[in-house]
């Protein structure tokens, strides 16, 4: 079974909330908070789940700004990464769950990224996120579509367990 780690930056706690759902839903995870998280920690982890808030017009959570560069210079040898991320669908519909691109495009040819949802059921006009139709991981909406987050973190853990051996 893989070892899998689930780092997340949250401003306002809702990401944090999220981390700990999929990390339940998983059952076996360990959680890091991106403000503190050692990213020689990350070494011993096949899989590697990293979750944003989207602060402003698809800008990433603050405490990745820090981390990020630190975590495109790890060897993804042997790794996945799946990515999910936090917007506000209603107020900022063109930049929807942006913060989630900042991380793929960091991180894409580096390592395999797995997880991309459909964007069936979302109301959002557009985002970077979205790329070949599909959003690069799980978008969520815990301000306008909270009603929907359980049902998507499910599917999606259900679809990240092809990826575990």
């Amino acid at each position: 079974m893989s070892k899998i780690a689930i780092v997340y930056g949250s401003s306002t706690g809702a990401t944090e909330a999220v981390a700990e759902k999929i990390q339940a839903a998983l059952g076996d995870a360990t959680l890091f908070n991106a403000d503190g998280v050692n990213v020689e920690d990350l070494k011993a982890y096949d899989f590697l789940i990293f979750g944003a808030s989207t602060t402003g017009v698809g800008d990433l959570q603050d405490d990745w700004e820090i981390l990020l560069p630190k975590i495109e210079k790890l060897d993804f040898s042997g790794k996945k990464v799946a990515v999910f991320g936090l917007g506000d669908s209603a107020s900022f519909s063109t930049s929807f769950a942006g913060g989630m691109y900042v991380m793929y495009k960091a991180l894409k040819g580096k390592v395999e990224i797995v997880g991309s949802v459909s964007t069936d059921g979302y109301t959002f006009d557009e985002s970077d996120a979205v790329v070949n139709g599909r959003f690069v991981g799980l978008a969520l909406d815990e301000d306008n579509e909270y009603n929907e987050t359980d049902k998507r973190i499910a599917a999606w853990v259900d679809d990240l367990k092809q990826y575990l051996d």
